[in-house]
């Protein structure tokens, strides 16, 4: 039987993902809930944690590898920032010990773009790009991390030379529930997905971002007009903001970079779509099985002599 090395936990705003992995890096039990930080700030990071670990019967002595908002300002401990440019084996050796614990428990750094230009910062995201892309991987990569704010990486010869964040998943939340645009789309849970305008949305606005809120608009405007349906103004909405977001964040890519798909359920399905119909080259990571690897590197750098985690 294989023994249980370490824990792994992406811990985000509003979700935990616990993993025990085991010497031969199996998973050996796996917890999901809804104890994001902004709950487990009220609750007590290490109780959520312990409960979760008791539930799997975990031994004490194993240690705990984190990443996410736990090490936010207001998470259980800052981890800070590695600022870019940086290599990827920078992330692994910055995590941050809590202190007392009765077993390791290790949180790792975020990282920061620190241009007065372009401020940006990423936490969570920097786990996943470990474990989607090699640490010596050769010429330029583009990592596309769709969510709530979708991170797009560049990433050349394993040195993470910048980042940029658009928030095009909270954006889509916002206009679809407190805009005049929410009107448009009542009802489009209840209908087939309208494929079909999505991807002409997906053109429009990469060939013209400038135009994306004048876009946006023709959702309410194709309605009232030309009888758009309630599925084909959320169509035109999500196609429109994904557009926009793959032309801004490729209009600095250099010539032959290959784009890296980290993803998994529904947002993959839409930015594999949008790929494809923008005739763009990419390869698909999961997102879950990239933050595991993530965190097994980190895991494995941290304790290499500890038989547990190597």
């Amino acid at each position: 039987m294989t023994r249980p090395a370490y824990v792994a936990v992406d811990w985000g705003t509003s979700s935990f993902r616990l993993w025990v992995i085991g010497e031969d890096d199996s998973i050996l039990g796996e917890r999901r809930s809804g104890e994001g930080m902004t709950s487990a700030a009220q609750t007590g990071f290490a109780q959520v944690l312990q409960s979760h670990l008791t539930a799997l019967s975990a031994p004490n002595d194993l240690p705990v590898i984190v990443c996410g908002m736990a090490g936010a300002r207001q998470g259980w401990v800052e981890a800070g920032y590695i600022d870019t440019p940086t290599s990827l084996a920078a992330i692994l050796t910055g995590a941050v010990s809590v202190p007392g614990q009765a077993r390791d428990v290790r949180i790792l750094p975020g990282l920061a773009q620190r241009a007065k230009d372009v401020p940006d910062v990423m936490r969570g995201e920097e786990t996943q790009l470990l474990g989607a892309i090699p640490a010596d991987a050769k010429g330029e990569q583009i990592v596309c991390m769709p969510g709530t704010h979708s991170k797009w990486v560049r990433v050349i010869d394993g040195q993470v030379t910048g980042f940029s964040t658009f928030m095009t998943g909270e954006l889509f939340d916002v206009i679809t529930k407190h805009s005049i645009l929410s009107h448009a789309v009542a009802g489009a849970a209840d209908l087939p997905a309208d494929n079909a305008t999505f991807e002409t949305a997906i053109k429009a606005a990469f060939e013209k971002p400038a135009l994306a809120t004048n876009l946006l608009f023709t959702a309410r405007a194709g309605q009232l007009l030309h009888g758009l349906t309630a599925a084909g103004a959320q169509a035109l909405i999500s196609g429109t903001l994904i557009g926009a977001e793959i032309a801004g964040a490729l209009s600095s890519a250099g010539q032959g970079a290959t784009i890296t798909l980290v993803a998994s359920g529904r947002l993959q399905a839409l930015y594999e779509d949008a790929f494809r119909t923008l005739s763009l080259t990419y390869t698909t990571v999961d997102a879950d099985a990239a933050v595991r690897s993530g965190l097994s590197a980190a895991a494995k750098a941290i304790w290499p002599n500890n038989e547990r985690a190597s």
